[in-house]
């Protein structure tokens, strides 16, 4: 046989057989992974920028433990200037406030955050123009907490936090509405040196043993009034006052709320029908 037929009884065989080509690996169920599945936190923050760090490190902390190795948070932070937010907050203008949240609140999202959560209690007062204005869903601060409380067979607990937050009602009767707990304030006087504590104190980073011993006193004064548990609901809190600090049990909202973003983030907890 010929060299040239010879090349074309080879092309004709080659051509009959498929042709072989790299196969591309299969990643159609990469996506089964805690890792892969890791939703991205839209976190609205700087209120103050002391608790907000604290919520950084807390929520890192969770996915760590549950990933391991060198995995992290998937989040996008969005850091207001709190001082001309505090200043709208002291003129009553809540609607500026909502306002600002509102814009946070869409960056994040066309950002790509999945959900979004304020790291601050009293700024829930106008959370609804944050669910207004995004269709992601938002993780509201006492959520976490009633949900434990209610859990815990707590039934009457103290509420602790700035004067809008304890004097306003909106938080309050969240955890009254949603929750069926009965809701507990400091008496005036206590509720004006928290406030104190909190803003000239906690929101610059100064811890002060004085103070503490007065919320201390405080906390103990409520437990003698009934209270069985107490709820820190400002997000500074924490900086100051420990479980072992007092007897009757302690819930940050801080903490509680930081992992159960994490928790939806790495879907822990059951928010599938949630967050889809």
């Amino acid at each position: 046989m010929s060299i040239f037929k010879f090349g074309i009884v080879l092309l004709v065989l080659c051509l009959s057989f498929p042709i072989l080509q790299a196969k591309e690996p299969d990643v159609s169920h990469a996506g089964d992974t805690m890792t892969s599945k890791q939703r991205t936190i839209g976190v609205i923050g700087g209120v103050s920028w002391e608790s907000t760090a604290l919520y950084y490190k807390l929520i890192n902390e969770f996915v760590r433990e549950h990933l391991g190795g060198l995995n992290s948070a998937k989040i996008l932070l969005y850091s207001l200037n709190y001082e001309p937010i505090v200043a709208l907050e002291r003129q009553g203008k809540w609607g500026d406030v909502g306002h600002e949240l509102a814009h946070a609140a869409t960056t994040l999202q066309e950002g790509g955050a999945d959900f979004i959560i304020l790291c601050c209690n009293t700024l829930h007062k106008v959370a609804s123009s944050i669910e207004k204005t995004v269709h992601i869903p938002f993780l509201h601060i006492a959520d976490p907490a009633g949900n434990i409380l209610k859990n815990n067979h707590i039934q009457k607990v103290a509420l602790l936090g700035t004067q809008f937050t304890m004097e306003d009602g909106f938080y309050a009767s969240r955890l009254t509405g949603k929750f069926g707990l009965e809701v507990m304030v400091p008496c005036e006087e206590d509720r004006k040196n928290l406030d104190t504590i909190i803003y000239d104190e906690l929101c610059q980073g100064k811890i002060s043993s004085e103070s503490k011993q007065k919320l201390i006193q405080v906390i103990q004064d409520l437990n003698e009034h009934g209270a069985e548990a107490i709820l820190l609901g400002c997000t500074e809190l924490g900086m100051l006052i420990h479980d072992d600090d007092v007897e009757v049990p302690i819930y940050d909202t801080t903490l509680l709320h930081a992992n159960e973003a994490a928790s939806w983030s790495l879907n822990v907890v059951e928010q599938r029908n949630v967050l889809k």
